[in-house]
């Protein structure tokens, strides 16, 4: 009873959070994924759900497994089908330089920073460092992924994610309070017009995690045809899983529905299915809440070894960014989206650009937004399997 009662809570845990999401401000300046880890961190630390060898600790712990391995690769192709990658093609030369530099400052950060911590005690230390990758090229989603595909302890994601918002936390109220202007000194202050040509018009703080209407009969029909797409997507994954593996390997089956995902985004018909970002944010939340209900903070060592990394390679990624986009002579505002993008995902550039005051960077922050989606696992796999050969 406590397993089937559990997995009900999994269930209505993020239906509620999303109400209160829709309805208070407050949480939405939280979010939908923190306000996901807190309470399954209170289950957790409270002792509300059976571990070790208390009665109906193995199913409970069998029902989790299930729910971690589904929920991710279902909420992948869902939340890239609305994707228009084709925006890639109409970017101009400093937005790409913004991209580029973003990723390859994040990869030294994370690259450098393993071998200056190496040493520490972190447990997993080449999967942490892939997860990192993923977070800071294209958000929870990659960061949930490269946490299933490459099977890391339930309790490691959570504290890995609890330290990284601590130190990214900071970083956003700063720029938000106007530290954008710190970059907009460093960096040259006269606007280009090199900044994604497109009308911006239909692209705003609504674009993103907008769950109001998802039940409507006739957005709810063809959200769920979005649903059956990313399910046959995540068969396709399970089935060259077994011919290859003649096993269920994670890596094949999310880095093959990744693959799809993007592919199918380039269909007019698939990218206008409606409310499928937000119908892969609730398996996330889902995910999240299990993740976090499994924490077991005092099983870890080295945990606050952890938080310096993180630091290290936020820092580090954000003053290699600046120097090249300095030598491409990138202006503040639109590196400032830019890096904010890949920090935190593509549902954050809208905030940030009201903020700025300054529109035309929008459609460029979420162009390399999206980019990081669709690159962040590939280069997180590229990252756990360099460091793991050390």
């Amino acid at each position: 009873m406590v397993t089937v009662f559990t997995l009900i809570g999994y269930f209505i845990i993020p239906v509620l959070i999303i109400l209160l999401f829709n309805k208070y401000r407050w949480a939405r300046s939280i979010g939908t994924v923190i306000m996901a880890y807190a309470v399954g961190i209170i289950a957790a630390l409270i002792g509300f759900l059976p571990t070790g060898t208390e009665p109906g600790a193995e199913a409970l712990e069998s029902m989790q497994k299930t729910l971690m391995n589904v929920t991710v690769p279902l909420a992948i192709p869902l939340m890239l089908f609305n994707s228009d990658f084709k925006l890639w093609t109409k970017s101009l030369p400093k937005t790409m330089a913004v991209l580029l530099g973003g990723l390859v400052s994040i990869l030294i950060a994370v690259v450098s920073g393993y071998f200056l911590f190496r040493n520490a005690g972190i447990p997993q230390f080449d999967r942490v460092a892939a997860m990192m990758t993923g977070i800071y090229t294209g958000g929870t989603m990659n960061f949930s992924a490269l946490g299933t595909m490459l099977e890391v302890d339930p309790s490691l994601i959570t504290l890995t994610l609890t330290f990284e918002e601590i130190a990214t936390f900071p970083f956003i109220v700063f720029i938000v309070a106007g530290g954008y202007k710190f970059f907009r000194w460093l960096l040259p202050a006269k606007e280009s017009d090199d900044t994604v040509a497109e009308d911006t018009k239909n692209v705003d703080a609504e674009s993103f995690e907008n769950y109001h209407g998802m039940l409507q009969p006739k957005t709810f029909g063809k959200m769920m045809l979005g649903f059956l797409l990313s399910l046959g997507m995540l068969a396709v994954g399970a089935g060259l899983s077994l011919l290859i593996t003649h096993k269920l390997n994670e890596l094949i089956v999310i880095l093959t529905i990744t693959t799809l995902a993007i592919v199918a985004s380039f269909s007019p018909k698939v990218r206008a299915l409606p409310k499928t970002f937000e119908l892969g944010m609730f398996f996330i939340l889902i995910f999240s809440v299990v993740v976090a209900s499994k924490f077991d903070i005092h099983a870890l060592k080295g945990s606050l070894q952890i938080l310096w990394f993180i630091l290290f390679v936020m820092i580090t990624s954000i003053i290699l960014h600046v120097i090249i986009c300095k030598i491409f002579k990138v202006e503040g505002d639109l590196f400032t989206v830019g890096h904010i993008s890949l920090l935190c995902s593509p549902p954050f550039v809208p905030p940030i650009v009201e903020a700025l005051g300054n529109r035309k960077v929008l459609l460029s922050g979420i162009v390399i937004g999206l980019a990081g989606y669709a690159a962040g696992n590939y280069l997180g796999v590229l990252i756990a399997w360099m460091l793991g050969a050390f």
